[in-house]
């Protein structure tokens, strides 16, 4: 983990790099997605910071979640003096379902596994997110960490899809203390990591704990079996931190030259 004085500096840093991102972008403000948990209370934090409250939306994206959740995104959103609109996406998720497992039936006769009924929700959010952000002229601002990323904690094209990250280079640890220093609320902090798709937490989900994860990032070292783990999980995610591949062969496209 980096050092008290290394984090506050680096963190600093990040708040800059925000406004200098937005207004490269020459965008108006940034969206959040506001789910209550300590990663997007942060990311909220370190925007207003950056941006000003006026600049900054957080959304709040129910689907079928526990009214705990709304609450605790509801206490961030005032704590930060931002403004929060609510979209529930609950019936859309539902019609979805419905309408896919009516045509999956007719291919094997079974329904959306699990986890592919999971995925649906961060990517129903991050489409929200995204009509929002370009109809105010707004950019889409990533909530991710690294611990998440390192063994692909996410989902693709739904809460790993974003226009820029500011926390995506710090630990589950890291991101705790840099809300601490802004201010996010200690109820937020202490939390559970959980993302409300599953009824378990975070790591009663991976079978590793973020603290894991994080020494191996930073030491290489932990126990045998956590880190046999934490490798498995790290080679079978590439491909959401990788670009998406493309078939490419040798040709003159000038526009490259630009």
């Amino acid at each position: 983990m980096l050092d008290e004085k290394r984090l506050k500096e680096e963190s600093e840093k990040a708040i800059l790099w925000i406004r200098e991102y937005v207004q490269k972008s020459k965008a108006k403000g940034v969206v959040v997605g506001n789910s209550g948990g300590k990663d997007s209370a942060t990311v909220l934090a370190m925007a207003v910071n950056a941006l000003g409250k006026e600049n900054v939306l957080a959304v709040s994206m129910p689907c079928n979640s526990i009214n705990s959740d709304f609450e605790d995104a509801s206490l961030v959103a005032n704590t930060f003096g931002v403004r929060q609109i609510k979209v529930d996406l609950s019936n859309t998720f539902k019609e979805m379902e419905s309408s896919i497992n009516s045509k999956l039936k007719e291919i094997n006769n079974d329904d959306l596994s699990k986890e592919s009924l999971i995925n649906i929700k961060p990517r129903l959010r991050m489409t929200t997110l995204y009509a929002i952000a370009q109809n105010l002229g707004y950019l889409v601002i990533g909530t991710g960490n690294l611990c998440e990323a390192m063994v692909g904690y996410t989902t693709k094209w739904g809460d790993n899809s974003y226009d820029f990250n500011p926390i995506g280079n710090f630990t589950v640890d890291e991101v705790l203390k840099i809300g601490r220093i802004l201010g996010v609320p200690e109820k937020i902090l202490k939390k559970a990591p959980n993302d409300g798709l599953g009824g378990q937490t975070d790591e009663e989900k991976m079978g590793i704990k973020y603290s894991q994860i994080a020494d191996m990032i930073e030491k290489g070292t932990t126990d045998e079996e956590v880190k046999k783990k934490i490798i498995e999980k790290y080679k079978a995610s590439a491909h959401k931190r990788e670009k998406v591949p493309v078939y490419t062969f040798e040709r003159k496209n000038y526009l490259l030259e630009v």
